[in-house]
């Protein structure tokens, strides 16, 4: 591959894009084909290499995303033809740039921020870098197993697997192995990051024989690790078949679509599943939910899961960072307008449910990765920007202060240099009164994070934005754990901790709290608002 010449139009594999200013001094090229589009046969089978063209794609939109539902909505929008991703860099001649590689959230259902918020201009021109954004397959069409889809030949293994989202974000990877060098990114120092789903994914990545060598260094934010049996998923599948039945009528009702499944051969089964459209399996999800984990194939993902990581056997073994926001889980109470009658459980179930979250999804596997001798050092994070201060004190007005804080999402614009977080609240969040701390903050979290990208440890000696030093986890008991991200007033204030949350102790203090409330959040964490 020609490197970069400091020019818009650049060469690829499969043929000339044309890139288009962008703001922070950037060149942009949207809309790149990393894929063929997965429609038709390609349904559920493995991404292939993107057909070439002749003369110059100057795409000035993104392209469309993939089949979903609109946020809080039930409208079905996207596309089936979704597989493309879109580069920032700046506009200047150097060459060998670190590259930043995100992976969208939104459940692995939604993509979520659009790039329309969660675009990388900023970090490409402030931090000098070449930005990677991408789409993947959503929802049934990205994560579905049924023996139907499976031919169970040599050299299928990723067809049959059942991890399509997986592997356009692994095939996406292998683009910019093979192209970047075009952009002037370098190659041999690819950062992924994700939030959410995309933290969840990016976890995936690290134990995913697939995904092997592609990336240096990684961050996952409010992410987790979850796997799912092949057999669990080929039960599931097999549910949606039946309602998709009694959907269309076929069948009366479920008993009855059940015993015609039983019928089908799996030709038939394969047939009726890829004539289906998107919005017929979102219309089934209510009955047939869609769980948002990898599929233990053997293949894409190893058949132990994540216990790869107490056996060392995971495969990228690569600097990374873990964190969560302080108040994570009042993303969902806010936006559903959970318990307006009782304060007291909506801030329980905030607080309580977020913690369980940093126990299984930061604390709990920055130990089991420090457990690794062979695994470079791992770093701990908790955004807490929006959250009260123990003497009250929030950035934010009420009633976000009390009711959001620093929940889901909140760190997003901080890492991106951006004022765009949840759409058409967002002006109420940015105000002007908080805009000097914020903007304060952003420069030392994005200032961390450029560093940790180009040298896998995120402290510069000397620099006025990473004065505190961020140190890597210990698992030694008083070690240093955490670093901390929040503001008092206008001013940064960050500092590391060393307090450990594990699962076995926050659920110690829900059985503290006293009747009827600690049923109350009990139901709540097993409920549908968590």
């Amino acid at each position: 591959m020609e490197p970069w010449r400091g020019e818009p139009i650049v060469p690829t594999s499969y043929g000339k894009v044309k890139g288009f200013e962008d703001l922070a001094n950037t060149w942009v090229w949207k809309a790149i084909p990393f894929a063929r589009p997965p429609v038709g046969e390609l349904r559920w089978k493995a991404p292939r290499d993107p057909v070439s063209w002749d003369g110059i794609r100057a795409e000035e939109g993104f392209s469309e995303r993939a089949c979903q539902n609109r946020m809080l909505t039930d409208d079905i929008i996207g596309s089936e033809d979704c597989l493309y991703l879109n580069v920032w860099r700046p506009q200047s001649p150097e060459r060998d740039l670190p590259v930043y590689f995100w992976i969208h959230g939104g459940g692995n259902t939604i993509q979520q921020p659009i790039h329309k918020i969660a675009h990388g201009a900023n970090v490409a021109g402030q931090s000098n870098m070449v930005f990677v954004s991408i789409n993947y397959r959503l929802g049934e069409f990205g994560w579905f197993s049924h023996p139907a889809l499976r031919t169970g030949r040599p050299g299928d293994e990723y067809d049959d697997s059942g991890n399509y989202g997986t592997l356009d974000i692994i095939k996406a990877l292998k683009w910019v192995r093979d192209n970047i060098e075009a952009f002037g990114g370098n190659p041999a120092n690819v950062f992924v990051s994700g939030e959410s789903a995309g933290g969840f994914n990016t976890l995936t990545l690290m134990i995913s024989p697939a995904a092997k060598g592609l990336f240096h260094k990684a961050m996952s934010q409010s992410g987790g690790a979850r796997t799912q049996s092949v057999a669990d998923a080929d039960a599931n599948a097999e549910a949606m078949i039946a309602h998709l039945l009694v959907r269309d009528r076929t069948a009366t009702n479920l008993e009855e679509a059940q015993k015609h499944c039983k019928k089908m051969t799996l030709k038939e089964k394969a047939a009726y599943l890829r004539s289906k459209p998107f919005a017929e399996f979102y219309a089934c999800r209510r009955a047939v939910p869609f769980a948002m984990s990898s599929f233990t194939d053997g293949a894409v993902v190893p058949v132990t899961g994540f216990n790869t990581l107490e056996a060392r056997t995971y495969p990228n073994k690569v600097p990374i960072i873990l964190g969560t926001n302080k108040e994570e889980r009042k993303f969902r109470l806010f936006f559903a307008n959970a318990y307006p009658d009782d304060d007291d459980l909506y801030q329980h179930v905030g607080t309580l449910g977020t913690e369980l979250w940093k126990a299984t999804g930061v604390d709990g596997l920055l130990r089991r990765l420090r457990n690794n001798p062979d695994q470079p050092p791992v770093y701990g994070y908790q955004f807490c920007w929006g959250a009260r201060r123990p003497d009250g004190r929030s950035p934010l007005p009420e009633p976000f202060a009390s009711k959001l804080g620093a929940a889901h999402v909140m760190d997003i614009p901080f890492f991106f240099n951006l004022e765009r977080s949840y759409g058409p609240i967002d002006k109420e969040i940015f105000t002007e009164e908080n805009r000097r701390g914020k903007e304060a903050l952003t420069r030392s979290m994005m200032a961390y994070i450029a560093q940790f990208i180009r040298t896998g440890d995120p402290n510069r000696p000397g620099s006025d934005f990473t004065k505190v030093k961020w140190e890597p986890w210990s698992n030694k008991a008083g070690g240093p754990k955490c670093i901390l991200f929040d503001v008092d007033g206008d001013e940064p204030d960050i500092k590391m901790t060393t307090e450990e949350v594990t699962e076995e102790a926050v659920k110690a203090r829900i059985e503290t709290l006293a009747e009827p409330l600690r049923s109350k959040v009990k139901d709540a964490l097993a409920g549908g608002l968590l």
